[in-house]
């Protein structure tokens, strides 16, 4: 009822006005303010069928997007088995960090993707990428791992300079599998340096860095940006094309960069520039000569 007289409000208006007209001219015989009464009477309805039907318009929108931008409220609201809903309530809680992270300017990636967008990103570089790492094995014989390494390859044969910082222990350069990992990327010519750990800059010392992020993140020609994360989760990693993001890691890779040290190649074996001298190499004979003994063991099998 309520409804249809909401409808008919235009013609009871109408009907009023028209009315009150009649009015003034048959009964006053003022026919001026009965044709002002009746134009303005016109006027109001028109003007009050316009007002209703925007306002109507504008109703069932909102009640769409309302409806919309609740419909997972309502959804788990009528879950009624509470395991169920503590599911629910988990994967929209899983949703709701991937948008934080696309609202950032992120793109999450799993593995696959993450090193699929690397070798697209290496295959569209044209000046230089650099890239910061830990020493991972794997990169001869992983199938992504080694498709995103031979797009390293194929920049660099396009004439794009490739600079890889891997960042390690100190320890760890004279195991036999890091050496075999520096031997391959140096005789390859990509530009190796290695920043110790304890060397790199702190998180409270670097302005607007994320201090969940990990020393593990490539730039292409100063457009993007890849990094891996450094917590497990459901993504490997993520993505940025934001200006001020891709700056971001420019800044960090020019810190770590600044503090990471160049590498030289001695019978066989990655040591550090300044320890060129044999009597001044951190390696002993015998990490050399087993480290010398893989790589060879390596080429061979190649």
């Amino acid at each position: 009822m309520r409804k249809k007289i909401q409808d008919m409000a235009i013609f009871i208006e109408f009907i009023a006005g028209s009315g009150l007209a009649i009015f003034f001219h048959l009964a006053l015989h003022h026919e001026e303010a009965a044709f002002m009464i009746f134009g303005v009477g016109i006027l109001l309805s028109l003007a009050t069928y316009l007002l209703r039907e925007d306002i109507e318009q504008t109703r069932e929108k909102l009640t769409v997007q309302y409806d919309y931008a609740h419909e997972i409220t309502f959804t788990i609201a009528k879950i009624s088995d509470p395991e169920c809903r503590d599911k629910a309530h988990e994967i929209l809680a899983g949703t709701q960090r991937t948008l934080a992270l696309l609202l950032q300017g992120y793109v999450p990636l799993d593995e696959t993707e993450f090193y699929m967008k690397g070798t697209k990103y290496f295959e569209e570089s044209k000046r230089r990428v650099k890239v910061v790492d830990p020493v991972t094995v794997g990169w001869d014989t992983r199938g992504p791992l080694l498709n995103y390494y031979h797009a390293n390859l194929r920049a660099i044969e396009r004439g794009v300079q490739v600079t890889r910082i891997f960042v390690l222990n100190r320890e760890e350069m004279a195991d036999a599998e890091v050496q075999k990992v520096l031997l391959l990327q140096l005789r390859d010519g990509i530009d190796v340096r290695v920043a110790l750990r304890d060397e790199l800059p702190s998180a409270s010392e670097i302005s607007g860095r994320d201090t969940a992020s990990s020393f593990d993140f490539a730039i292409y020609d100063n457009k993007v940006a890849t990094e891996v994360f450094s917590l497990p989760g459901k993504y490997f990693g993520r993505k940025t094309r934001d200006t001020a993001l891709v700056g971001h890691y420019q800044h960090l890779f020019d810190l770590i960069e600044h503090g990471s040290h160049p590498v030289a190649i001695e019978d066989a074996c990655v040591i550090f520039a300044a320890d060129l001298h044999p009597n001044e190499s951190k390696l002993s004979a015998t990490d050399r000569k087993e480290v010398a003994g893989v790589f060879q063991t390596d080429l061979a099998r190649v």
